[in-house]
């Protein structure tokens, strides 16, 4: 909606000539994930295969299990490197799920293939109800041994549905699920719109616009207990909130003053602080994890691009050169990564791509044409955005090398505005 307002509202076309990937080029990781044992096949979710799919998602990793190999559960004990390794196998995930009245405990082991040794091993419990949960932990631990770096497949992913039932009767849902779109639960309904939910560092609390009042409004809303709170109620705009990383402040869009601004308020004392002071549009911000750089769109340079502004002296730098329109900036977690819609050429291609802000090379990630609201998962392996496919509205995940992309199960009606929780257990 605010990035549709600056493409209106802008003139200048920018040109370059930049160095631009379309994907990737490296190999994923062959990694088998065997079907678990014990009482694995009486359960109704399959932990095999949701770690399998975890980790094709990282787009690290390429799980390989021939049928002729699997016809039963292994354990670490059975296994037959050699197999393995005829068919390219580097590492195997085997386990094993047994029952304890309503609990159920899995256990695990990742195995090298080439050294045939045993890499890491745990057991992890829950109920049925967190069968899931305990697949992507064990998801998330094969990651971080194999990678270094925390897994993040135990996230929550926040989105909204609008379903249409007549001309003048449309539902709006704010949506929690897992990452990969399973198990997803109501936590607003309305007849108006919601945009832009944004989880709290801590994930307690859900930043949100609402047009319950006809007109834009920020609400934060408290996930345990479901109480809202209204924050803004000023004239004009009232978009786009960001949290800062401690938690402490959150950064917004106001036009109150007739021009829309960036704004910080102090979530304590409820003190407004305006961030940005020019004619042109500023919008979407997104914080550095320093809590003093705040990155946003603006066409202050003719058309939408993406700057930063150190809070402090009030510095702003332009960040993004190539393309004529780039908006909606995410960070990746290391901070060398901006995601963002990008259009290369032309008015009507717009894409999700990653610019690598050491060497300023633009990665395209998506293959739709009508991409939006992208969001980094908190170990910055993968993005989830917005498109359309067969004329309706649905989130898709890509690897931020550009190698894997997924739609996500979602609910019916057009599925938009998703936000990825931004902390890891």
């Amino acid at each position: 909606m605010i990035s549709a307002t600056l493409l209106l509202l802008s003139s200048v076309l920018y040109a370059a000539d930049p160095l631009v990937i379309s994907s990737g080029n490296d190999r994923a990781v062959p990694i088998a994930v065997v079907p678990f044992g014990g009482s694995a096949s009486s359960l109704p979710e399959d932990l095999a295969s949701i770690i399998a799919n975890d980790l094709r998602n990282s787009g690290l990793f390429e799980p390989i299990a021939p049928q002729n190999m699997i016809s039963r559960p292994a354990t670490a004990g059975e296994v037959v490197f050699r197999d393995w390794q005829a068919i390219g196998a580097q590492y195997v995930l085997v386990g094993n799920v047994a029952v304890n009245g309503s609990r159920y405990q899995a256990q695990f082991s990742l195995l090298n293939v080439s050294s045939q040794e045993q890499m890491a091993q745990g057991t992890v419990g829950g109920s049925i109800e967190q069968l899931r949960d305990m697949a992507h932990h064990i998801s998330d631990s094969a990651y971080e041994k194999l990678t270094g770096q925390k897994g993040a497949f135990s996230t929550r992913l926040l989105y909204v549905t609008a379903e249409r039932f007549s001309e003048t009767n449309t539902r709006y849902t704010l949506q929690r699920s897992d990452y990969d779109g399973a198990r997803a639960v109501t936590l607003l309904q309305s007849r108006e719109p919601i945009l832009s939910p944004r989880f709290s560092p801590d994930g307690s609390r859900i930043a949100y616009v609402s047009f319950e009042q006809k007109r834009p409004r920020i609400f934060v809303q408290h996930i345990d207990s479901g109480r809202r709170e209204q924050v803004t109620d000023f004239e004009g705009l009232n978009g786009a909130p960001a949290w800062s990383p401690d938690g402490s402040r959150l950064a917004f869009v106001l036009s109150k003053d007739g021009n829309p601004e960036i704004y910080v308020m102090n979530m304590s004392s409820r003190q407004l602080t305006r961030a940005t002071n020019h004619p042109a549009i500023d919008t979407e911000p997104f914080w550095g994890k320093d809590n003093q750089t705040i990155y946003f769109t603006s066409d202050r340079a003719g058309r939408p691009q993406i700057y930063k502004m150190n809070l402090g002296s009030g510095a702003v730098e332009r960040v993004t050169f190539v393309g004529n329109y780039n908006a909606n900036p995410k960070l990746s977690a290391d901070e060398k990564t901006l995601v963002m819609i990008h259009r290369q050429e032309g008015y009507k291609v717009f894409k999700v791509a990653a610019q690598d802000l050491t060497r300023g090379d633009l990665r395209i990630l998506s293959e739709t044409s009508l991409d939006e609201s992208p969001t980094v998962a908190p170990n910055g392996g993968m993005v989830i955005y917005a498109t359309r496919q067969q004329g309706r509205g649905v989130l898709m995940l890509a690897s931020i090398n550009g190698r894997v992309r997924v739609s996500l199960p979602t609910a019916q009606g057009e599925v938009r505005e998703p936000s990825w929780s931004p902390y890891l257990k």
